[in-house]
């Protein structure tokens, strides 16, 4: 058992969410190995009990020293309880005090920090210079792509297709606030 544990949406194994975090665990030059990476599933488990099973007893016994929770904010028009920025901040904080794991919890909400809305490729897009974030919404739009997430499905591979050379700008000021979290880790 690892003593850190990173719960994100979508599965452990290569979700854009986990695969953006351990590059910027590499670019920190934060130790990786000390971190397990948990898929959630949908973001409405993040706030259902039974999800946290596993963790119950290792949180208890010392196993676990801290959970970071990264949850995208996605809309509060799409989801009255659990969407936008407030209200899945302050559904999460629940949960996180139900479960008695506010010691060693903390919780990062990906979106635009611009808008306080969105999900990961919302943050991603935030991140990237405007010319190559308005020639991606450009494409969006005159292309009439409809899904069931609007353009969330394909912005993040929409960039690595048109910018393979681009990594991350892992300089740019709307990564701060989630190195910090990251850096907390291993505090």
């Amino acid at each position: 058992m690892k003593p850190i544990y990173i719960l994100h949406e979508g599965k452990a194994g290569k979700s854009a969410d986990n695969q953006l975090i351990k590059l910027l665990l590499e670019d920190l030059k934060l130790d990786c190995t000390q971190i397990e990476f948990h898929g959630m599933g949908i973001k409405s488990n993040f706030f259902k009990d039974n999800q946290y099973a596993y963790f119950k007893q290792p949180v208890e016994t010392d196993q676990i020293k801290k959970i970071l929770h990264i949850v995208d904010a996605d809309y509060l028009k799409n989801d009255a309880l659990y969407g936008g920025f407030e209200n899945t901040k302050k559904e999460l904080e629940n949960m996180i005090i139900h479960l008695g794991f506010q010691e060693i919890s903390q919780i990062y909400i990906m979106c635009d920090p611009n808008t306080n809305e969105g999900y990961l490729e919302s943050f991603i897009l935030s991140t990237i210079p405007s010319e190559q974030r308005n020639c991606i919404e450009s494409f969006l739009t005159c292309s009439q792509f409809k899904s069931k997430e609007s353009d969330k499905a394909i912005i993040n591979q929409i960039y690595k297709i048109a910018y393979p050379n681009h990594h991350f700008d892992f300089t740019h000021k709307n990564f701060e606030p989630l190195k910090s979290a990251l850096k907390s880790l291993f505090l």
